[in-house]
């Protein structure tokens, strides 16, 4: 068949569906970046989505992806060799530990299994023994896992760690790309100092933003560090944002459909949001435990809500799989990735997404599960629908 009819379905973790409303808002036409109708735009912009990051205090939109955030957060805060801890919970820890090197800090990355998030007990261990660690590097939900570390956790051994050495506590860095607006997450509460996001996942919006959510201290550090910083130096941007402009061209566009994201989901309530993701989860859970397949994520405490990243049988190759599930029913689902390419694919449930998306989801997996030839036991849309019904 040349072509298949329908819809076709994105299903990988990010980028996500984007809401009508929200594709309707960036295809309004492009205004004057230096107008009053440009600054009233970010004027009651920058506060809501200072909301949905848990924080009063300051947001930084960049036109750029999550990987220029996590460049920002490094670049504003930090010198060169300077030490920097980060835990090895997936792909995209080691590529932040990695990006910190090319910068000239020093990096220590603390082996994982990939199966688990970051274990707070070894996070006071470590600044224990390490005096001189000046920011620690956490993925909040690992993408390529499916693994959510427990943030809250992570700060108080930090701080017990530093009291431990009779120290100040360094910096947390926190990577929310695939957790933003999809479960609980509170910047200011938990201490986080600078928080790292983009628009493609939660935001449910096309790539193109990256955030920095600041702290206090995080400022502060701004104010000596010594990494070369131009284009994502805080102090510029903050400076013109306080008037509701930008220092550069922004992406005017985008933040139509920003600003009509976070409308919609103040309209759906952030709790409602996160008791949708969590819920989706747990139904996607319910399916695979159903096909007798098991999920990477080892901890019934730390399931992602945004994903679910699923081991394929031992001989059995994922990217074939996930070919055949595109070729016979239009949907993409999202590869293995690092040390999990050809063994995990990965199941995207999050942002503007629904009871009957999920059913049609899982209903492709189960057609295409049969489609490869791989081994499974049938009705695992059966068993997520048990739990969406409830």
């Amino acid at each position: 068949m040349s072509r298949l009819p329908g819809r076709r379905l994105l299903q990988i973790p990010g980028p996500t569906n984007v809401p009508g409303p929200v594709l309707d808002a960036i295809a309004r036409p492009t205004i004057d970046h230096r107008s009053a109708e440009f600054a009233a735009l970010m004027r009651g912009l920058l506060p809501d989505l200072a909301r949905v990051f848990g924080t009063s205090g300051p947001v930084v939109i960049y036109p750029s992806s999550g990987t220029g955030a996590w460049e920002a957060a490094l670049a504003n805060t930090l010198s060169p060799g300077d030490r920097v801890l980060g835990f090895e919970t997936g792909y995209f820890a080691t590529l932040w530990a990695d990006m910190a090197r090319r910068l000239g800090l020093v990096a220590d990355l603390v082996p994982g299994d990939w199966r688990h998030g970051v274990e707070p007990s070894a996070v006071r261990e470590r600044l224990r023994a390490d005096p001189a660690i000046k920011a620690v590097c956490v993925v909040h939900n690992e993408t390529s896992t499916g693994v959510l570390s427990r943030v809250r956790e992570v700060r108080a051994a930090i701080d017990a760690g530093a009291a431990d050495r009779g120290a100040d506590p360094p910096l947390l860095f926190v990577d929310t790309v695939s957790s933003l607006a999809c479960t609980d997450y509170r910047h200011d509460e938990w201490g986080v100092d600078v928080t790292v996001s983009g628009s493609q996942k939660g935001l449910m919006l096309p790539p193109g933003l990256g955030f920095n959510a600041i702290s206090e201290r995080a400022l502060a550090a701004a104010e000596t560090a010594r990494l070369p910083r131009s284009y994502w130096d805080w102090r510029p941007v903050l400076e013109a944002n306080a008037a509701g402009f930008y220092p550069y061209t922004p992406a005017t566009n985008l933040l139509f459909g920003l600003r009509a994201a976070v409308d919609l989901l103040c309209e759906e309530g952030l709790a409602n949001v996160f008791a949708r993701h969590a819920r989706h989860s747990a139904a996607t859970r319910a399916a695979v435990d159903a096909w007798g397949l098991e999920v990477v994520c080892r901890d019934q405490a730390e399931h992602s809500p945004s994903l679910t990243a699923v081991l394929m049988p031992e001989g059995y190759d994922e990217a074939e799989f996930r070919a055949a599930v595109v070729e016979r029913y239009g949907m993409a689902l999202g590869s293995g990735l690092g040390r999990l390419r050809g063994r995990v694919f990965r199941i995207g449930h999050l942002g503007d997404f629904d009871d009957l998306m999920l059913a049609a989801t899982l209903s492709g997996v189960e057609l295409g599960l049969a489609a490869a030839g791989v081994p499974y036991r049938p009705g695992g849309v059966a068993a997520a629908l048990e739990v969406l019904a409830r």
